[in-house]
């Protein structure tokens, strides 16, 4: 346990990517004090210490060391179950990334494992606090737009699947984990309602044994409907997010906020037609300006370090994780549910 005056003693476990972005955003951060890491791979431990950090030997090292609070695990999602384990029995409090594991039976142990040792478990659920999601979010909550109908979340790119580990399924790799995590986390925080039913398509045009990406397409009880898309081979720019609802459309195109909201006048003119293709249209003709009243979106602020300072406010139990594991668990067993569903060529038709 940390005590409320004292900064969390940290120990970053895997030392690639992502163990190294984590240990730049906190080495600014009063709230921790790096210790040092720990990595299988030599080289990532002496590009350790060139940065000015110890390099742990083994993870017994780490455990042993009753200087260090708490473990942020950065490794393969595979090896996610065993550090938990071994570091809960330790004592230690643990941040894990997302995936929290490979599947929900495995993050229902890591949940046991932190139970059983009275440590906190939280897993790097940061998307959360995305500004363009914290947008649609608050877009979503005014009412502007009605009673939402529809949300179309996208994130495209066409740089194949990142790193070597990532396209290999052994150790948890595929577009669905590895960015479906977040956007389904992301739309179960904009409604509460149960899935009604899914189903899913996953992308192979790579020729990895991991897929490239996904459609995944949800509807909530409550009637909201969710598209999800993710690709890899993308090579211009989609929106990032769509929404429809009763009395308007909003946008959000990309990382930045640039995008539109657009609300339906009562309007009892004329609508022209126009020429589509080797046709005529009156239905998909643009609104008038006199039947559209447009605005901007709303300029949000959101805490990129929220996330670091509930974890050590956690570890001091000043608070509780705002990243619930049963929100993990359910995300989980989500992205399970759109893998069965894509094996099976099926609806998935049950309430997640």
């Amino acid at each position: 346990m940390v005590d409320t005056a004292d900064k969390v003693r940290l120990v970053i476990v895997g030392y690639g990517g992502m163990g190294g972005h984590h240990s730049e955003r906190l080495k600014n951060n009063s709230l921790y004090t790096i210790k040092g890491v720990y990595d299988i791979d030599p080289a990532r431990g002496e590009a350790a210490r060139k940065n000015g950090l110890k390099a742990y030997a083994s993870y017994e090292e780490v455990c042993a060391d009753k200087t260090v609070d708490a473990v942020l695990i950065a490794t393969p999602n595979d090896l996610h179950p065993f550090y938990v384990g071994i570091f809960a029995a330790a004592g230690k409090n643990i941040v894990c990334e997302k995936p929290a594991a490979n599947t929900s039976a495995e993050f229902e142990g890591m949940i046991a494992a932190a139970e059983k040792h009275k440590t906190v478990l939280t897993v790097h659920q940061n998307r959360r606090w995305d500004k363009d999601f914290i947008t649609v979010r608050r877009v979503m909550d005014s009412g502007i737009l009605g009673k939402a109908l529809r949300v179309e979340s996208r994130v495209t790119g066409g740089n194949g699947i990142p790193g070597g580990w990532r396209k290999l399924k052994k150790h948890g790799g595929g577009m669905m984990l590895d960015w479906g995590v977040h956007l389904i986390d992301q739309l179960c925080r904009l409604t509460s309602s149960p899935i009604g039913r899914l189903y899913c398509d996953y992308s192979y045009r790579q020729g990895h044994e991991c897929e490239d990406g996904f459609e995944l397409e949800m509807t909530f009880k409550n009637g909201l409907s969710a598209h999800v898309t993710v690709t890899t081979d993308s090579y211009l720019p989609q929106p990032r997010w769509f929404l429809y609802g009763q009395k308007g459309s909003a946008t959000v195109t990309d990382w930045d906020c640039r995008g539109r909201i657009a609300v339906k006048r009562e309007y009892d003119g004329e609508i022209k037609g126009i020429a589509a293709g080797n046709g005529f249209t009156k239905t998909m003709a643009d609104l008038p300006d006199a039947a559209v009243a447009g605005y901007d979106l709303p300029d949000v602020e959101t805490d990129y370090d929220r996330f670091y300072n509930n974890f050590a406010a956690a570890c001091a139990r000043r608070e509780q994780s705002e990243v619930k594991n049963a929100e993990v668990l359910r995300v989980l067993k989500i992205m399970e549910a759109a893998k069965r569903s894509f094996e099976e060529r099926a609806v998935i038709c049950e309430g997640l």
